[in-house]
C-alpha cells in the first residue's frame, strides 16, 4: 500500500507526521512517498498552507491530523485496496499517465488554447469578404455557409469591406450613413434578401457575422489576452454587476429591436445602430470574461496541483520499484 506525504523542508510537522507512520508500519505496512512541493509551483501554491497533507488511498488528511486518524485510513485504505484487488495493467497506467500528462500542459495553457479559439472564430469571418474582393468565391461562400447557422447574417446589421461605406444599416437606424434599402434598393422588411445578399464590386461585400457578434467575441478576445498577464490580480465579477454591466445594455438594445416588430408593441418602430450594436455587444463580451475566467483560472489551477501530486506520486513510486 501507498502513502504520499506531502512535505517541505524544515517543517516539524511533517517529521511528526514520518514518524507516526513509522510506528504504524508493522501493523499496516506500506511504503512512504514522500512529495517536496516546493519542487512544483503549483504544488507550492495548493498545499503551502496545509502541510503536512497525507494521502492514503481514497483518502486525504491535512494538518493537523492525530495518530489516530492515521490508523483509521490506513485500516480502511487496507481494506479498499483488498477489496479492488490487483492494480491496473501497465499499458493502461501508461494510457492514464499521457492522459493526465496532457491534462497538466492543457491546464497550464487554458488561457492561450481559449485565446486562438476565439480569434480564429472571430476573425475567418473578415476572410469572406476578403476572398470575395480577390474573386475566390468558392472558399468566400462556403465560410458564410459554416457561419450561417450561428449568426442571421442580415445586411443591415453586419460591417462591409472594400466598398463605399463600412456598413448599410436600415433606414430606421438614427444613422447618417446610408441606408441599406436606399443603397441595394431591396425591400428593407425582405429578410431573406437581406440574408442572402453577400455584397458586391460598389458596395463592398460583408463579413460573415454581425456587428454584433463581432463586438461579442472581439471583447471576449480583447478581455482574454488582458486577462494574462492580470490573472493573478482579477476577481471574478459579482453576478448582479454582471447582469447591470453585461446583460441588461445588450437586453435593453436588442431586445427593445426585436419587440418593436410585434404589432402590439406601444412605442415605435426601432432599429439599433452599428455603435451601439458593437458597443453593447462588446461589453457583454468583456464582462463574460471578468466573471468567468477568474473561476476558470482556478479550476484549472486546482487540477494543475491535483494531477502534478499525482504525476509525482507516479515517479517516485517508479523510482522506488
Amino acid at each position: 500500500m501507498d502513502v504520499t506525504l506531502f512535505t517541505r523542508r524544515d517543517c516539524e510537522l511533517c517529521d511528526q507526521a514520518k514518524a507516526v507512520l513509522q510506528t504504524l508500519q508493522p501493523e499496516f505496512p506500506h511504503r512512504l512517498i514522500e512529495i517536496d512541493i516546493e519542487a512544483d509551483p503549483s504544488l507550492l501554491r495548493q498545499y503551502a498552507e496545509l502541510i503536512p497533507v497525507l494521502r492514503i488511498g481514497p483518502y486525504t488528511l491535512q494538518a493537523p491530523f492525530s495518530p489516530t486518524q492515521v490508523r483509521v485510513s490506513l485500516g480502511a485504505a487496507k481494506q479498499s485496496q483488498a477489496a479492488e484487488g490487483d492494480a491496473a495493467p501497465a499499458e493502461q497506467r501508461g494510457w492514464a499517465l499521457r492522459l493526465n500528462q496532457g491534462l497538466v500542459v492543457f491546464a497550464r495553457h487554458w488561457l492561450a488554447v481559449f485565446n486562438l479559439l476565439v480569434f480564429t472564430y472571430v476573425s475567418l469571418p473578415f476572410a469572406a469578404p476578403v476572398l470575395m474582393e480577390a474573386g475566390v468565391t468558392g472558399p468566400a461562400n462556403l465560410l458564410y455557409t459554416l457561419y450561417s447557422p450561428f449568426c442571421h447574417q442580415l445586411a443591415f446589421r453586419s460591417w462591409f469591406l472594400f466598398g463605399e461605406q463600412p456598413a448599410y444599416p436600415s433606414g430606421l437606424a438614427d444613422s447618417e450613413l446610408r441606408s441599406y434599402g436606399e443603397a441595394t434598393g431591396f425591400d428593407e422588411l425582405d429578410y431573406a434578401a437581406a440574408r442572402a445578399f453577400r455584397g458586391d464590386d460598389q458596395l463592398g461585400y460583408k463579413v460573415a457575422l454581425c456587428e454584433r457578434d463581432i463586438a461579442i467575441y472581439g471583447g471576449i478576445l480583447l478581455a482574454g489576452l488582458l486577462f494574462g498577464p492580470l490573472r493573478k490580480h482579477v476577481k471574478p465579477l459579482p453576478i448582479a454587476l454582471w447582469l447591470l454591466l453585461g446583460v441588461l445594455p445588450i437586453a435593453l438594445d436588442g431586445g427593445s429591436q426585436l419587440l418593436s416588430v410585434f404589432p402590439l408593441y406601444p412605442l415605435p418602430a426601432r432599429e439599433s445602430t452599428p455603435f451601439l450594436r458593437s458597443f453593447t455587444g462588446a461589453l457583454f463580451g468583456v464582462m463574460n470574461v471578468w466573471m468567468a475566467y477568474p473561476y476558470v483560472e482556478q479550476s484549472m489551477r486546482e487540477t494543475q496541483a491535483a494531477i502534478s501530486a499525482k504525476l509525482s506520486v507516479a515517479r517516485q513510486r517508479d523510482g522506488q520499484s
